[in-house]
């Protein structure tokens, strides 16, 4: 199995595995390649199989992740994505294994993941990671747990920022909804499918777009590539929200 590591130099000629088939998703496309290259200055890390397949793991340093958890000295596993045909084949354990070597090499305390109590969209599979080692070691009132794989049992435990581990929105009239351009697929459904969606419904919605480190470490959610609120109640993570023909079933069931 042969994984490959992009570069700034590399990664213009490189895909990048999720949405490089998908045609609305041109500009977000472009974006996240503009985004690794910023982040690749910081340390993160971005592997993936040499084929043209949707399998690759992300990661870096827990002090410039773009989430809101306090974790000196760990990593931080950002997408982690094992798709199609290629399940069952032993690729998840083995980039998760290149990770943990990785973070050993650099002396890390250990690994961190940002997952959902349930499986939530755009978020690692918490169950998979458990059963690998991981353990709970923060949660959030919104949902969210964060994960830790310790290399030494008397570290301190991360911890989600104070904020996010509340889950509540500052923003409470009406819909608001926080995203980056740390996924190609946001830009689009936000700036467009989300925009038309609520006009059609003559519904209030604010945008926030997180572009800084800064910004992301201060957000009211640890799922910074996308989270959809309503009067500061944390909704989904899920993009199909989006879309018109999705919205009122997502949003109906968890305001019921």
């Amino acid at each position: 199995m042969d994984y490959i590591k992009l570069t700034t130099e590399t990664i213009d000629h490189e895909h990048i595995c999720c949405g490089f088939s998908n045609k609305k998703s041109v500009e977000g496309y472009a974006l996240k390649k503009a985004w690794l290259k910023d982040s690749f200055e910081q340390g993160y890390v971005f592997k993936r199989l040499d084929e043209r397949a949707k399998v690759f793991i992300e990661y870096g340093p827990a002090e410039q992740a773009w989430v809101p958890v306090t974790a000196p000295h760990y990593l931080v596993l950002g997408c982690f994505w094992v798709s199609g045909k290629y399940k069952g084949n032993g690729h998840g354990k083995a980039l998760l294994k290149e990770v943990v070597e990785a973070a050993k090499e650099q002396g890390k305390n250990g690994l961190v993941a940002v997952v959902g109590k349930k499986k939530n969209h755009f978020m690692s599979d918490g169950k998979w990671l458990l059963r690998q080692g991981f353990e709970v070691c923060d949660e959030s009132s919104s949902g969210f747990l964060l994960l830790v794989l310790r290399f030494n049992d008397s570290d301190e435990l991360p911890r989600f920022d104070p904020r996010a581990k509340t889950g509540d929105s500052p923003s409470t009239e009406g819909f608001s909804v926080y995203y980056s351009n740390r996924c190609p697929f946001t830009e689009y459904y936000v700036r467009q499918a989300l925009s038309e969606t609520v006009k059609n419904r003559d519904l209030k919605m604010t945008i926030i777009k997180l572009e800084t480190m800064e910004q992301a470490q201060k957000s009211p959610t640890p799922a910074t590539i996308f989270s959809l609120f309503y009067e500061g109640q944390f909704i989904t993570t899920d993009v199909s929200v989006c879309m018109d023909s999705r919205f009122d079933k997502i949003v109906n069931k968890v305001l019921q």
